[in-house]
């Protein structure tokens, strides 16, 4: 069955209302559009957990994380086409607001602020990024009230704020990871990947590779890690890289020399005009 499309917030809010009314528990899956096999596979894992489940999906570009000069104008939006795959994967609702829906004042006065790790990495390349994005996703969870909602773990930084908004802010609405989804060559899917031609798409797989050219050397130590993955991303053209950095999934911070345990191998870069990022996760020593 089609999901229905709801553009405005008490129209959502009453569609909820009445699955939970009917027993149903309500899955989330928070998007901004432009929607690929990975972002399906959120639904369907939402359908895993809870078979019965209510799932809403939220279809959003959402100006607050954009800063000048970014992509927010020529970002994809493609709702029709979206709502036809969301068929196919038994997504129940969609929920595409406005700008002027979200931010009926032209913007947020009171936002949510990303702290220390909001301005590192991602947060350092696009100031207010994170702030931004938190301030939606807090916005999303009020109004959606799920019972669980799906993130994914291709953007790291995102997922890790986003799990400790929730704790701190005392939010109800579980938090269900989904692993990264690749296409047969490695490259992460993302909706950007569509602005990358031939030979840029091409160049794009330094990244993945460069992530398991680090994690080929995990026994041998940050030092190793580090060189394997720099290497690999040194000898490629058309590749500005931002970072290339290895962090403690705890904390998120760049791990010490001599440094064992779980860690979460952190790339970005520019191919083109396009920003890619990807991460790979392994036990380091």
């Amino acid at each position: 069955m089609k999901p229905q499309v709801y553009d405005t917030i008490p129209r959502i809010r009453e569609a909820v209302a009445a699955a939970r009314a009917g027993g149903r528990r309500v899955a989330f899956v928070p998007t901004m559009g432009a929607l690929h096999v990975g972002h399906l596979r959120h639904v369907e894992r939402a359908h895993e957990l809870d078979p019965t489940a209510f799932v809403v999906v939220s279809i959003f570009v959402n100006p607050l994380q954009f800063a000048a000069g970014e992509d927010f104008e020529r970002y994809p939006r493609t709702l029709d086409d979206d709502v036809a795959k969301l068929e196919t994967v038994g997504a129940d609702a969609v929920f595409a607001p406005t700008v002027a829906e979200m931010y009926p004042d032209g913007g947020a006065l009171v936002t949510v602020n990303a702290g220390r790790v909001g301005s590192a990495f991602e947060g350092k390349a696009r100031p207010g990024h994170f702030d931004g994005t938190l301030t939606v996703v807090a916005k999303l969870l009020q109004i959606v009230a799920p019972d669980v909602a799906t993130f994914g773990r291709k953007d790291a930084q995102q997922l890790w704020l986003v799990k400790r908004m929730v704790r701190d802010l005392d939010f109800t609405t579980a938090i269900e990871e989904i692993e990264i989804v690749r296409e047969a060559d490695g490259l992460a899917m993302s909706s950007r990947n569509r602005y990358l031609s031939t030979d840029q798409r091409r160049a794009a797989l330094a990244l993945s590779q460069a992530l398991a050219a680090a994690e080929s050397e995990a026994d041998a130590g940050i030092d190793a890690v580090l060189a394997a993955g720099q290497s690999v991303l040194s000898d490629a053209k058309g590749v500005d890289v931002d970072y290339f950095a290895v962090v403690d999934p705890t904390t998120f911070s760049p791990v010490p020399d001599g440094f064992r345990g779980q860690v979460i191998t952190l790339v970005a870069a520019r191919v083109g005009s396009t920003r890619l990022i990807d991460n790979a996760r392994f036990r380091l020593g």
